[in-house]
């Protein structure tokens, strides 16, 4: 999906246009899905107001990881998404007050070095504000997480990709007019291979999240930055230099760690909730 969001930037689309087309397709969609499993009944939830700030929310996240996308080599965004567990770990601490241990600790020092050496402030091969705009996107990935994480203990999953896609759609339709609006064929074609690629990923990670634990997901998710790098070469014919070979890693293992003891946490709180 985000080879085809910087395909069709670099074709003259701009982000507003992108977003809308990317998320229109969700509610006929979910609609049909729903009406087909008579479960229409299902979409009157009580909690619409926290739906409404999750659709802000995610719109701006979606603004972010775009942008993001448009302004970095593919796989450099890539690799500053996943500070996303490190921003996580810090919200949690803020927000939640979760007590937060010397490995989680370490791991956010690591993850953050890892940024630093990508970045190399002043002395870089990739702009400072695109890498300010994916940390930022990151950085909101973790915050939706945290709102979403809350929302799932009431609502569906699709449910929740419904009314984000039906409280954004209204906002991205204001900025249209303001919008080129005058694709082309070829145009035509990413955007709808765009919107189809979004909707097959939203279904294929809520059934992964269904069928696998959590921590399997997410490691499995690393490996979008080898997708990154190959479709980097084969569409832009960019690859990374060797300086984001030395911070990836480190970002990586970050992830990695927080998993891990997420893993370990939470297994320990099942046995202390069934031996209480």
């Amino acid at each position: 999906m985000l080879v085809l969001v910087k395909l069709a930037n670099e074709s003259g689309v701009g982000l507003v246009e992108i977003l809308f087309w990317r998320q229109l397709p969700t509610v006929p969609i979910l609609l049909a899905w729903f009406a087909f499993r008579n479960n229409l009944h299902r979409l009157n939830s009580k909690r619409l107001g926290k739906h409404f700030q999750r659709a802000i929310l995610g719109l701006g996240g979606m603004f972010l990881n775009f942008g993001a996308v448009t302004l970095l080599p593919l796989a450099e965004a890539t690799t500053f998404n996943f500070t996303s567990a490190i921003w996580a770990v810090i919200l949690s601490a803020i927000l939640l007050r979760e007590k937060v241990g010397i490995w989680r600790w370490s791991a956010v020092m690591m993850g953050f070095a890892g940024v630093v050496v990508i970045a190399q402030p002043g002395n870089s091969h990739i702009p400072l504000f695109g890498a300010m705009v994916a940390l930022g996107a990151a950085f909101m990935i973790a915050l939706i997480s945290i709102q979403i994480r809350d929302l799932t203990r009431t609502e569906d999953s699709l449910i929740i990709v419904f009314y984000f896609a039906l409280f954004s759609l209204p906002f991205l339709a204001v900025g249209l007019p303001f919008s080129d609006g005058a694709e082309t064929a070829h145009q035509w074609k990413l955007l709808a291979a765009l919107a189809a690629s979004g909707l097959l990923g939203q279904f294929l990670l809520t059934a992964a999240l269904r069928f696998g634990a959590v921590s399997s997901v997410i490691v499995m998710d690393y490996s979008s930055l080898i997708w990154a790098t190959l479709f980097g070469w084969l569409f832009f014919e960019r690859l990374p230099p060797a300086i984001t070979w030395v911070g990836a890693p480190l970002i990586v293992a970050a992830g990695l760690t927080i998993a891990w003891r997420e893993h370990i946490l939470s297994k320990q709180k099942a046995v202390a909730a069934i031996d209480g």
